[in-house]
């Protein structure tokens, strides 16, 4: 995954994935929502076949980064969760 910077504010950020659709998309949205810091959110594809995703963020209170980081690293923490239990029930 490439990501490219479009707008760049402490409270504000664009970002442009390059070869994702929508599934981290979705869930790094999911995620960015928990954050009641996080006052709007949301990606669009530029065309449906594309394999690009535009992503928006503007928090409240919150370095729009940092916000996005604390979500990836939660979503990275649930998978592992998710990947140890998996492992342990096809025992």
């Amino acid at each position: 995954m490439k990501i490219e910077f479009l707008v760049e504010k402490k409270n504000e950020i664009e970002f442009k994935m390059a070869g994702e659709r929508h599934t981290f998309p979705a869930l790094l949205k999911a995620q960015l929502l928990k954050d009641p810091e996080v006052v709007f959110l949301a990606y669009k594809m530029p065309h449906p076949l594309a394999s690009e995703t535009i992503f928006y963020v503007r928090t409240e209170g919150k370095d729009a980064k940092k916000a996005v980081a604390e979500a990836c690293r939660e979503i990275a923490s649930t998978t592992k969760e998710f990947g140890q239990a998996l492992k342990k029930a096809l025992k």
